[in-house]
């Protein structure tokens, strides 16, 4: 654990000051500990979800944990979840939010470990979104900082037990309705079961080596961006002259800086058809806007456009 913060803090947060997430389950409980023992300055950032009977009191003892390891602060942060996306989504936003807005321009550490990563693979396999998806969670996303991406769950609470911490068991976590959790519990043991072990720790290694291929692609895109752009509209000529897997990265990347929201792998096809498959379909929407207007990709004397519609 220590290794793995000192190898991180040395690479994105020379400085040494950082703020953790602190659950007060397991993986966030050695997280802290550990980056204790090897940054400057550590704060505690605990969100209360107030999904539970008793989440006030889990949060003041997680906080009450952090100072006695020797965190400069602790906060509780209690927030109130909605419902849009279901459940999962809803608490992953409101814990987002309140973490950025308390982090005071520090980066903020995750306790993601390697199992979460496995998980985060198995979920984008599923949903066919594309090799952007399974290449996982980035170790560092401003402001979001993993460095237990290579550490198993395993030994988080191999140190919490060494430590004498006893972490918060989330029932959240041992509910089959969510699928984080039968992935867990059902697939990964039976994947290691099928194929001899090890299924987490190869899904970790795919991720890994995607986001290095993804980086890769993602730069020459944006070579190919700039030598297509004009103005606020892209030459089809130079589009539709490179790679696909380069000119939808380049269209994906102006979609998202124009304003698209929600972009599914079905809008960006259609946009790319405008370029390599151009029989006079009309503009496609890409979602974004005001109320009563869309955000549309048209084609027009030869260029790309984006522009709003009612």
């Amino acid at each position: 654990m220590r290794h793995a913060l000192r190898d991180w803090l040395g690479r994105c947060a020379p400085n040494g000051v950082v703020a953790v997430a602190l659950s007060g389950g397991a993986d966030s409980l050695a997280l802290t500990a550990a980056a204790v023992a090897e940054a400057e300055v550590v704060d505690a950032l605990v969100v209360d979800h107030r999904l539970q009977a008793g989440s006030d009191r889990v949060a003041a003892e997680a906080a009450r944990v952090a100072n006695e390891l020797g965190c400069r602060s602790a906060r509780v942060l209690a927030v109130t979840v909605g419902t849009e996306g279901g459940l999962e989504a809803a608490a992953r936003r409101a814990r987002y939010d309140a973490l950025d807005d308390a982090r005071a321009g520090l980066p903020v550490l995750l306790g993601h470990t390697l199992d979460d990563q496995a998980e985060t693979v198995l979920l984008g396999l599923a949903r066919g979104s594309g090799p952007r998806s399974l290449r996982g969670m980035a170790e560092f996303a401003d402001p979001w900082g993993r460095p237990l991406l290579r550490v198993r769950r395993s030994t988080t609470r191999q140190l919490c037990a060494d430590l004498g911490l006893r972490p918060h068991e989330d029932p959240h976590n041992r509910s089959p309705e969510f699928t984080r959790v039968r992935l867990r519990t059902e697939v990964l043991p039976l994947l290691d079961e099928v194929l001899g072990g090890g299924a987490a720790a190869a899904l970790a290694r795919t991720a890994e080596q995607l986001r290095e291929d993804g980086d890769a692609l993602d730069a020459l895109a944006q070579r190919l961006l700039e030598a297509a752009g004009d103005g606020s509209a892209l030459s089809i000529e130079t589009l539709a002259t490179a790679p696909a897997a380069l000119r939808r990265r380049a269209i994906r990347a102006w979609l998202l800086a124009g304003g698209a929201k929600a972009l599914t792998d079905k809008n960006l096809r259609a946009v790319d058809a405008l370029v390599t498959d151009w029989h006079g379909q009309g503009g496609v929407a890409v979602g974004g806007g005001m109320p009563g207007t869309r955000l549309v990709a048209t084609r027009e004397r030869g260029k790309l456009s984006l522009a709003f519609a009612r």
